[in-house]
């Protein structure tokens, strides 16, 4: 077959795949990665989000496990549990023809069940740290024949506290193991990390200036705090977006605003991190087929999160940091579509949207709602008020008070010395 992933050396029946899903050329990331991975290096690889790194390490990996063998030959790991589910959609759509048996492991599923599954002898393993080294602890999975180990979203599997837990899974693999760093971002700690787990690993960075797709508008409005939930009504009722997912930065304000967001008529759900995976599920899964039309979350409950046509993002709290900001930009405008990031800001907090807007290099605009439109702020008239009807007589008391002496003055003139000092309180 002669076709742009053929010549990636990707074989014929994935390529077919990738074709029957009108994937017909390689995003950027995938042509300079999959190379590097179906030779066995250790790679290093950030671009934006929604531009395709799942299929760029998925591709490689899937094409060089054996099939004939019974043991675990690859493990991909991730933060958060929608994550892993999402990756293991792909990994069984491109698997199965191929005859690969891939099982997910993920915290807060239940281990009765995934032990049941674990008999089946998968060759794909994709999940969450603290599970896959709780079953290789309880002894009933075995990594000793993984050759190849893909870590998506890299600094957040290691900013959640789990660097102990892949050390310790990555002890107990082939030595001769490949081990890959996916990730939107790239903090400069994660160099450390490499150091000690990689060997001579390539760098795969595309367009590391331009952080944030450059087909998404970043708009930000300014409301007093008090104001936010009215402001972020007359937002939504104005964009009428089909569907937003809302950022907040405080897991303890999502009941309220779901409370509050639900009583002007919006259909809300919330997505916890703390809730069960069938819960989260069903949550999600609600979301993306459109029968509810908002979905609050947090930054670590929505990481990764893959919703191909989302048009709106809205920031109700501003990210903790630029990083945090691209990855909650990166769930608008995948692959190449349009999208929309709204921050809603206090005038305290203007100065995080330059600091943003500098170190991402993205406009962000300052936006204001005028007369049921969105418009540059810089449009709106400020508004002047007009003195009320009962206050148009009376006389403002700086005015007063220059009367008042110049009345007094005019009293003086002609009068004794000593009316004078009695006027003035001498006497």
């Amino acid at each position: 077959m002669n076709s742009s992933w053929s010549r990636l050396s990707i074989n014929d029946l994935l390529s077919e795949k990738l074709l029957e899903n009108g994937i017909t050329e390689p995003t950027p990331v995938q042509a300079l990665a999959i190379p590097a991975m179906l030779e066995g290096r250790d790679v290093v690889a950030h671009s934006q989000t929604g531009s395709g790194k799942t299929l760029a390490y998925l591709l490689p990996v899937l094409q060089r496990i054996d099939t004939a063998g019974k043991s675990v030959q690859a493990v991909v790991l991730a933060p958060t549990q929608e994550l892993a589910m999402q990756i293991v959609h792909v990994a069984k759509a491109y698997g199965e023809p191929l005859g690969i048996r891939t099982q997910p492991l993920i915290g807060g599923a239940a281990l009765k069940r995934q032990l049941e599954k674990l008999k089946e002898h998968p060759l794909l393993v994709i999940g969450t740290p603290g599970r896959i080294r709780e079953l290789t602890a309880m002894r009933k999975l075995k990594l000793h024949e993984t050759k190849i180990v893909i870590i998506d979203e890299v600094d957040q599997v290691f900013g959640l506290g789990s660097t102990r837990e892949v050390e310790e899974l990555l002890q107990g693999m082939n030595r001769d193991r490949q081990i890959a760093f996916f990730s939107a971002t790239y903090p400069e700690a994660m160099a450390e990390m490499e150091k000690r787990l990689m060997t001579d690993p390539i760098h795969v960075a595309i367009e590391p200036q331009q952080r944030v797709a450059a087909q998404v508008k970043h708009l930000f409005l300014v409301s007093d705090k008090r104001d936010k939930v009215d402001t972020a009504r007359r937002l939504i009722r104005l964009l009428d977006p089909a569907s937003a997912l809302l950022f907040l930065n405080d897991t303890g304000m999502i009941a309220n605003w779901e409370s509050k967001l639900g009583y002007e008529g919006f259909s809300v759900e919330a997505l916890y991190g703390d809730a069960d995976k069938s819960k989260r599920a069903s949550t999600l899964t609600r979301f993306r087929s459109g029968g509810c039309r908002l979905l609050l979350a947090t930054d670590v409950a929505a990481r990764g999160l893959d919703i191909p046509d989302l048009p709106l993002v809205i920031n109700l709290d501003p990210p903790v940091d630029a990083d945090h900001y691209v990855h909650r930009a990166g769930r608008t405008g995948r692959m190449g579509r349009p999208g929309t990031v709204l921050t809603i800001v206090t005038m305290q907090e203007l100065f995080i949207m330059d600091k943003f807007s500098k170190q991402l290099g993205v406009d962000i605009q300052h936006m204001a709602m005028s007369y049921g439109k969105l418009v540059p702020a810089k449009e709106v008239r400020p508004t002047v008020r007009k003195p009320s009807p009962a206050s148009k007589g009376a006389i403002q008391p700086k005015k007063a008070a220059v009367k008042s002496a110049r009345t007094r003055d005019q009293k003086q003139k002609g009068a004794p010395k000593w009316l004078k000092a009695k006027r003035n309180g001498d006497i």
